[in-house]
């Protein structure tokens, strides 16, 4: 047991994440959460975990800035280049001709858990280069951390952020700016960053694609059977949903089509 974080000052901590964001920490990863309270506290300038508990009970934009602490912003570019191998040469074909039939020239895309903005920045690339000119298309890009979503619409990224970006895509999308680079508003246009919690509604609606990678590894069952029915409820009568590699929608009940591409696997809404 730790002199820093008792077990029931743990299972508190560990409810009120888990009840406000759907996070779970386990006894493994105990030690995470433990770093990330005392930087909290020491940046607080509080004496004790039980006033910061306090705090965050209380203060709603602390309780944030704890949520934003404990995930993981790991993405990059092109992050599983298969996935978006299904997107460019499966998802998008699928789409277009589905879409085209009906009269609808639009794309609606959700990044979920963008982190930094990578994520979305390569959907709109790729879109860029390869949709018919009749078409258009937006895309939303959410995450529970605050600092992410501002680092993604500021979108600039320094060098070492850049691997994986392939060099055409570099000039065509990019501006040279002084130890990195700054994704051209060409392409900025078509996003719209914003604050959201996967606990709660989006709103969002009639969505073609929503990409979560590497996002339901962080709840529990309930809470992963929980966001996925909110995304089925997001999106269009035909549609698209991304997960991470490792994580599999496999026991949940849902409704969703598994599809196994020549690349990856995805999953399909079809009613």
């Amino acid at each position: 047991m730790s002199d820093f974080l008792h077990d029931n000052d743990f299972e508190r901590f560990r409810n009120l994440i888990y009840d406000e964001s759907g996070i779970h920490f386990s006894t493994t990863n105990r030690s995470i959460l433990e770093s990330r309270l005392k930087e909290r506290l020491k940046r607080s300038g509080l004496d004790s975990i039980d006033d910061y508990f306090q705090l965050i009970r209380r203060n709603e934009e602390e309780l944030k800035i704890l949520l934003d602490s404990v995930t993981t912003n790991l993405t990059r570019f092109f992050r599983n280049t298969a996935h978006f191998q299904t997107f460019e040469h499966f998802v998008i074909p699928d789409l277009l001709e589905y879409k085209r039939a009906r009269g609808d020239r639009k794309l609606r895309i959700w990044s979920a858990g963008c982190s930094t903005g990578e994520e979305p920045y390569t959907i709109a690339m790729i879109l860029r280069e390869i949709l018919p000119a009749d078409f258009s298309f937006e895309i939303v890009a959410s995450d529970i951390s605050l600092k992410s979503v501002m680092i993604g619409k500021e979108g600039y990224y320094s060098d070492n952020r850049m691997n994986g970006v392939p060099p055409g895509y570099l000039a065509k999308y990019f501006t040279r700016m002084e130890g990195g680079y700054q994704v051209s508003d060409e392409i900025k246009q078509h996003i719209r960053f914003d604050y959201h919690n996967l606990k709660n509604d989006s709103g969002l609606r009639n969505l073609d694609i929503v990409f979560c990678r590497n996002v339901l590894i962080y709840f529990d069952e309930a809470a992963q059977k929980a966001v996925v029915n909110r995304f089925w409820d997001t999106l269009a009568g035909y549609a698209y949903l991304y997960i991470g590699h490792s994580e599999s929608l496999f026991g949940m009940g849902t409704s969703f089509e598994f599809v196994k591409t020549d690349w990856a696997c995805v999953y399909r809404k079809k009613v």
